[in-house]
């Protein structure tokens, strides 16, 4: 279970809808009685028209006609942002970043008098005048649009941007980090809606499933139906200010036993099983539904209400366990092959098969010349060499290879071990489709949530240690 955005060219198309939606909302909102001015400036906001916009937005902060002058600015400035280009939009969100952000003397001038003052009621009124300072203008700003007819999905996708154009444009990193930061704090869990989505709900919504979905994508409606049959369950999480949208959704399949093949998992032609003889909840895919809200936590309470609520309508279920990628296997692989790292990963008895299966003079190249052998994994005499040794591999990437922060190097894997999972069996060739086999070479892994066990499992991986079945620690 991989936890991931939509892809660029669905999210896009779904974006336009949404812009065209949000320009509709800015365009109605009552009290609008400002001239409109995004008509009137270019796409690609060229010099003067910029000059124009730091006046519309001055006014704005301004606010010299009230909090519903202010607002109606906000409005007409969220309408200019929807009309520019790419080329315009980085203007826009470069100038927030250059002319907007904190004011650093004024900072340390307000911080002055904290060394100095004596008396409470003085020394309280200098820390909020402090506090004040610390805050950058844009927020006001940003602030402005939570109130408008559409404001808060504005602001998901505007931060979407940022996320795009601070590739190249690091500046605009301190806006980023302020605007992620308000919004975690609009989308904290407790203001958030656990709902079940089955084949019933609208259309448009079940229309974003299909976009959304990322981890294994769904090809068709017949796919998703089959996705939202009566032994399979899929929740989302939704925010009062973005009814329509999902935030994020989680799709579980309801068997008996652990499953270890998402392509049997998935299979439309396997006949449905009756959910309340199932054993087991496989969590098979997680994904963000808004590029906007990278960075701002929902999985690990999505899972857990998911299991609440799951536990109380099928009492039987005993086992949550997940059925997940390894999305960076095949690269650290490669990279460990390629740069001679890989010695001590490989024993002997398996070093010496590899080369005399290939023929080539080390092990190292042996497995980097089988791995590129065209549909290695349809040919059984090659998957029969490859399984000890890609299963043996992967057990040593997920419980070996770390970050420089000592987190585990798989982001999947570190999801799940934050949230007090341990990882509990490997699946060779779990994953054959195109997507897996270039990003894990088929492999797929299972983690377990053993209620129990959640909360001293997150305290011990805090701690550097990644919690692991025997049978997975065997293999290293």
């Amino acid at each position: 279970m991989e936890i991931v955005p939509a892809p660029a060219d669905q999210d896009s198309r779904l974006f336009s809808r949404t812009g065209s939606r949000i320009v509709r909302a800015l365009r109605d909102l009552r009290g609008a009685t400002l001239a409109r001015i995004g008509s009137q400036l270019r796409p690609d906001l060229p010099e003067e028209d910029l000059i124009r916009l730091r006046q519309q937005i001055d006014r704005c902060l301004e606010a010299r006609g009230g909090e519903v002058a202010a607002r109606n600015q906000a409005t007409e400035i969220g309408r200019t942002y929807l009309s520019l280009s790419d080329k315009g939009r980085k203007r826009f969100l470069t100038l927030l970043a250059d002319d907007y952000g904190i004011d650093h003397m004024a900072v340390r001038q307000a911080a002055k008098p904290l060394f100095e003052l004596q008396d409470p009621e003085a020394l309280a009124a200098a820390e909020r005048h402090l506090r004040q300072m610390l805050e950058s203008p844009r927020i006001g700003l940003l602030r402005q649009f939570n109130g408008i007819a559409q404001g808060v999905k504005f602001l998901v996708d505007l931060r979407a941007d940022i996320l795009r154009f601070k590739r190249d444009t690091p500046r605009l990193g301190p806006l980023d980090q302020e605007l992620r930061e308000l919004l975690a704090s609009w989308f904290d869990a407790g203001f958030l809606e656990l709902h079940a989505i089955d084949w019933g709900a609208p259309a448009a919504l079940l229309e974003k499933l299909i976009a959304y979905e990322a981890v294994h994508a769904i090809k068709s409606w017949s796919d998703l139906k089959n996705r939202l049959d009566s032994d399979r369950r899929c929740y989302g999480f939704f925010h009062p200010a973005m009814p329509d949208e999902p935030l994020i959704f989680v799709e579980v399949a309801l068997v008996s036993g652990i499953a270890g093949n998402v392509q049997e998992l998935l299979d439309e032609k396997a006949p449905a099983t009756a959910p309340e003889e199932a054993d087991t909840a496989i969590f098979y895919s997680i994904s963000n539904a808004q590029k906007g809200l990278a960075g701002v936590g929902f999985g690990e309470f999505l899972i857990k209400h998911v299991v609440n609520d799951l536990k109380t309508k099928l009492p039987r279920l005993k086992t949550f366990a997940t059925l997940s990628p390894m999305p960076g296997f095949a690269a650290w692989l490669d990279n460990a092959l390629k740069s001679g790292d890989s010695t001590a990963m490989l024993p002997a008895p398996d070093a010496l098969a590899l080369r005399a299966k290939s023929g080539a003079p080390t092990a190292e190249a042996a497995l980097i010349a089988l791995l590129e052998t065209p549909d290695w994994w349809q040919d059984a005499e090659l998957t029969a060499l490859l399984q000890p040794v890609l299963t043996r591999l992967g057990a040593r990437y997920l419980l070996e290879a770390r970050r420089d922060s000592g987190t585990a190097r798989d982001p999947v894997a570190h999801f799940h071990l934050t949230n007090g999972a341990r990882v509990e069996r490997l699946n060779f060739l779990g994953d054959r489709s195109k997507n897996g086999i270039r990003q894990s070479h088929g492999m797929m892994v299972n983690y377990l949530y053993k209620l129990g066990d959640i909360e001293k499992n997150h305290e011990r991986y805090t701690e550097g240690h990644i919690s692991a079945s025997g049978s997975v620690r065997e293999l290293i």
